[in-house]
C-alpha cells in the first residue's frame, strides 16, 4: 500500500486489461479515475475499487470528449500523475483487400488518435502541476514489432502507438513526464478468447496459442507506474512463456 495520494487515470477500464490494472493502482493506494464510453461497467469497476475512485465516462476518439474528461480530472483532483492508455480497437481477422475502410478508420482513431488526444491533455495538465510531471504508459502490443496476418489495422495502429511512445518520452522529458509502453502477448481476456479455438499463423497453419493470467500485466504496469520520475521502463514485453512470437514470420 502507498500513501502518496497520487492519481491515476486508466482508459478502458470497465473490461479486461484495463479493469485489472485500475483495481490493482487502487488496492495500491492510487485515487483512480477510470474511463470509457459505457457507464455500467465504469461504475462496477468503482464499487470494487473502493476508496476514492471515480468513473467519468468519456469517447477518447472525440477532443471534447476528453478534453472534458481532463477538465473534470483537474477540478476534482488538482492533478494527474499516472496515465494508462489502454482503450482498444481490433477489426475482423479478414484480407487486406476486403476490409472496410470505416473499420480501418474505427482502429486508428481509437488506438492511435485516442492516445495521442489522451496524451496531449495529460501533457497540459501535468506540465503545470504542483509538483510537476507524472507518468504515461501505453498499452502498446506485441504486434507494435511482429504483426499477424490479416490484422494490418490493429498492427499498423500498435506501431504507431510506439512510435507516439518513444516521441512522447522525448517530448516530456522537459516537464518531467516519463512515457513507457508494455507490449502484451495473449493475456487471458475475452479479447484473447480466440486463442483457445486456434488462430491463423504466418505459414497460414491454425494454432492453438497458450495465454496467462491478466493479474500480471496489472502487476508489471504498477511497477512501471511505481518508479520515479528519474527512472522509466520504455518498453516492457509481457506475454505467455510458449506462445509463438519469437521467430514469428
Amino acid at each position: 500500500m502507498t500513501d502518496s495520494g497520487k492519481v491515476a487515470l486508466v482508459t478502458g477500464a470497465g473490461t479486461g486489461i484495463g479493469k485489472a490494472v485500475a483495481l490493482a493502482l487502487a488496492a495500491a493506494g492510487y485515487r483512480l479515475v477510470v474511463t470509457g464510453r459505457r457507464r455500467e461497467p465504469l461504475e462496477a469497476v468503482v464499487a470494487e475499487a473502493g476508496g476514492e475512485a471515480v468513473a467519468i465516462p468519456a469517447d477518447i476518439t472525440d477532443p471534447a470528449s476528453v478534453a472534458a474528461l481532463f477538465e473534470a480530472i483537474r477540478q476534482r483532483f488538482g492533478r494527474l500523475d499516472v496515465l494508462f492508455n489502454n482503450a482498444g480497437a481490433i477489426a475482423p481477422p479478414v484480407n487486406i483487400e476486403d476490409l472496410p475502410v470505416e473499420q480501418w478508420k474505427t482502429v486508428i482513431d481509437t488506438n492511435v488518435t485516442g492516445v495521442f488526444l489522451c496524451t496531449q491533455a495529460a501533457f497540459r495538465l501535468m506540465k503545470d502541476q504542483n509538483p510537476r510531471g507524472g507518468r504515461i504508459i501505453n498499452n502498446g502490443s506485441v504486434s507494435s514489432e511482429r504483426p499477424r496476418p490479416n490484422s494490418a489495422p490493429y498492427a499498423a495502429s500498435k506501431h504507431a502507438v510506439l512510435g507516439l511512445t518513444r516521441s512522447t518520452a522525448i517530448d516530456g522529458r522537459k516537464y518531467d513526464i516519463a512515457c513507457g509502453q508494455i507490449d502484451i502477448g495473449n493475456t487471458e481476456t475475452p479479447m484473447a478468447s480466440q486463442m483457445k479455438k486456434g488462430v491463423l499463423q504466418p505459414d497460414l497453419s491454425i494454432k492453438v496459442e497458450p495465454t496467462f493470467d491478466v493479474s500480471h500485466v496489472a502487476d508489471a504496469v504498477l511497477y512501471m507506474a511505481g518508479l520515479p520520475l528519474d527512472a522509466n521502463v520504455l518498453q516492457m514485453t509481457v506475454m505467455a512463456t510458449k506462445m509463438p512470437l519469437v521467430g514469428r514470420g
